[in-house]
């Protein structure tokens, strides 16, 4: 069984996590949160936030995905993965809901991201069947952006890794098995480190591992 997590312990964890940033000024910065939610009666089961993109959008139509996009100019990332959550999600967080930071991770598609840790607490789905009781915030999420929103219980989270390899690259690329299915890089290596980190204690490095082809766009 994976720990319990709490605001408190996830925030001590990275505070003392030495971090990795990636000096790629040849590449777009781009923030994606990591958002810690609770269910249960006593809101005492953590789950992580991921979507399902939509399948008509441009780029990585239908892909696993942690909310998240570009960072606007002069913007800083904590503040781009608040407001990208906002966007798609419609969860608006205070800047006090920040827990601390992952290591970069350079993208095949032009862009490091930043993993920003984010701690919102009880949630619902936001719809008429489940609406928000008192303290909780609503999921809204972006019609036409998000396909479907996903809470991965830790224990779910508590997966090992599949490392394969592929004849485009040298790395060894991750398919982290979720829900069923397979969630590659960038998405399934930043929640493999959060993993490692959060529910271990291991600083596991990732910025090494492959994205599948079919992302590299």
């Amino acid at each position: 069984m994976p720990p319990v997590l709490t605001e408190e312990s996830v925030r001590a964890v990275l505070a003392g996590f030495d971090r990795r940033t990636a000096d790629r000024p040849d590449l777009s910065a781009a923030a994606v949160a990591i958002t810690l939610v609770t269910t249960g009666p006593d809101a005492d089961h953590v789950q992580v936030l991921i979507t399902r993109r939509a399948p008509k959008l441009r780029t990585h139509s239908g892909q696993w995905a942690l909310p998240g996009g570009r960072v606007d100019a002069s913007e800083a990332v904590v503040a781009a993965a608040r407001r990208e959550l906002a966007e798609e999600l419609g969860l608006e967080l205070p800047e006090s809901s920040v827990l601390g930071l992952l290591d970069d991770y350079p993208t095949r598609s032009g862009f490091v991201i930043t993993p920003v840790v984010l701690w919102a607490g009880p949630v619902s789905a936001g719809t008429a069947d489940h609406p928000a009781r008192p303290g909780q915030r609503a999921l809204r999420p972006r019609r036409g952006e998000v396909a479907a929103v996903y809470g991965i219980p830790l224990d779910q989270l508590d997966v090992e890794p599949l490392f394969v390899s592929i004849p485009e690259s040298d790395a060894p690329v991750i398919r982290l098995p979720l829900m069923g299915r397979f969630v590659h890089a960038p998405t399934g290596a930043v929640l493999y480190q959060f993993r490692e980190l959060a529910l271990h204690g291991r600083a596991t490095r990732v910025g090494h591992l492959e994205q599948p082809v079919f992302a590299w766009r």
